[in-house]
Order: C-alpha cells, then sequence, then structure tokens
C-alpha cells in the first residue's frame, strides 16, 4: 500500500481524545521524552513471526501519564499518516511491552516499516501495530479501525488465534 513520507520536519504526533492533558510532538519533542529499549516477537495475521525484535522508543505509559486519560476512556484509536486507523482497548494499551518506537534492531524505522514512529502492540497481531503513527485518540467507545470493519477480529489475540472475525 501506500508509504507516506513522513519527514523530521513534517512529523507531528497528537494524542488527545478523552484526556485532561492533550499532547502535539514535534519529532524532536517525541525524541526528547524518556526512552526504553525493548525486545518483543511480532505475530502477523499471515501466520508468520519474528522473535526477538530489538526496539527504541517511547513506552505508552509514559504517554498516559503525560496526558492523563479522563476516567471514561475506555479505548485508544491509533491513526496513521496513510489515513489507517486501528483500535484497542485501554488496558492494552496500557501494558509494560507497548511503545511508540523510533528505532529497531539498532537502526531508525524505516519508511517501508512506518517510520518515523510506529505503534508497538506485540501481544496482539501486527495490524494493532500501526505504521506512521499520526494521532493517538483515547475514547470512551470502541471504534473498530480498518481491519477490524473489513472481517478482522477486533480483539487481535495471537495465541487465541483471533484472526477473523
Amino acid at each position: 500500500g501506500a508509504q507516506p513520507d513522513v519527514t523530521a520536519a513534517r512529523f507531528r504526533l497528537d494524542i488527545d481524545g478523552a484526556v485532561r492533558h492533550p499532547l502535539s510532538l514535534r519529532l524532536a519533542e517525541f525524541m526528547a521524552l524518556p526512552q526504553h529499549d525493548s525486545v518483543s516477537d511480532m505475530h502477523c495475521v499471515t501466520q508468520w513471526s519474528r522473535y526477538d525484535n530489538r526496539w527504541r522508543g517511547v513506552s505508552a505509559r509514559t504517554v498516559i501519564d503525560m496526558v492523563e486519560p479522563r476516567e471514561a476512556a475506555r479505548h485508544v484509536v491509533l491513526h496513521g499518516y496513510d489515513g489507517y486507523s486501528t483500535n484497542l482497548r485501554l488496558d492494552q494499551f496500557d501494558q509494560p511491552d507497548v511503545f511508540l518506537v523510533h528505532s529497531w534492531e539498532g537502526a531508525p524505522i524505516s519508511r517501508e516499516h512506518g517510520g518515523p514512529v510506529r505503534a508497538l502492540i506485540p501481544r496482539l497481531y501486527l495490524w494493532k501495530s500501526a505504521k506512521w503513527i499520526q494521532r493517538v485518540e483515547f475514547t470512551t467507545r470502541d471504534r473498530p479501525g480498518f481491519w477490524e470493519r473489513n472481517g478482522y477480529h477486533n480483539n487481535a489475540d495471537p495465541w487465541l488465534e483471533e484472526r477473523y472475525d
């Protein structure tokens, strides 16, 4: 599909919705946030996996602490620069292994793989880890994204083989 050219000058990450402190970050501001390293597997709905991937980025918990979701917030919708969106429950986003990542295997994430910043939700199928992340929207209701509206499972747990609805 389309691979948007999101340059450092063009990049802006909006974190908003049902939050007390919405944010809009340029790439330098995002990179100035606390950074963490992570190792995780990734699983694609097409039945392949890649193990022990090394990532670097900002933890979802850092994002959550900064914006302070409102009590009614129950879901997160991730939006990409390519118009793609995907949904997940807030408790799935608020996990110690969930990140907004900018590096993979010690190098910046390529445009092809969602750079400069993509989501990483390793406990769910890869379609939940939106590429070219532009917006993290906290919502009070579930709002299925592109693949969820087109027959994929809303939850996407690879261990339960939640591929299709």
